[in-house]
């Protein structure tokens, strides 16, 4: 019989919204670490924002990297759990290997206007079923068969898929 092994990605949108405190720290620490690292790509000061950046100055890309390092011990609170994507029973139960920080857009003058998004990766999961709207699944590794129910939701894809 055929395995199907598949990695999820679920794409955290932060945003001025934000109504978890872990959120809001993430939020107004990368937008403080923008203000400070977009320094070094417009010393003359004439983009105010992230976009403006980009489009005129190729190498403000890195700015994804240097502002992630403001998120990355907030990532560390999570211990490998992605937030928010629970199964059936209303548990977290994806683990992370890896994840990747972007900025979405950022103002150096107006707070409001910063987003950015964080994209977790999780560990190879064994997807044994389909059943209505879920997806049985279970670590690619757990041998005890230990199972969750999962409805795929928003900002939630298949990232990749490996047939066995």
């Amino acid at each position: 019989m055929e395995t199907r092994v598949i990695t999820l990605c679920y794409r955290k949108v932060i945003d001025a919204r934000a109504q978890k405190e872990w959120e809001k720290l993430v939020f107004e620490d990368t937008w403080q670490e923008f203000k400070m690292q977009s320094q070094l790509f417009n010393q003359e000061k004439k983009y105010t924002t992230f976009s403006q950046l980009h489009l005129h100055v190729p190498a403000s890309e890195k700015l994804h990297f240097l502002v992630s390092a403001a998120a990355v011990n907030y990532i560390k609170q999570l211990n490998n759990k992605i937030p928010d994507v629970v199964n059936n029973i209303g548990k977290t139960f994806l683990s992370f290997n890896k994840f990747y920080f972007e900025i979405i857009n950022s103002d150096l003058q107006h707070k409001s206007a910063h987003s950015v998004a964080i994209n977790f990766y999780s560990d190879p999961l064994r997807w044994h079923e389909t059943i209505g709207d879920y997806l049985l699944l279970s670590a690619d590794t757990d041998i005890e068969g230990q199972t969750d129910l999962y409805r795929i939701q928003p900002f939630v894809n298949i990232h990749s898929l490996q047939k066995k």
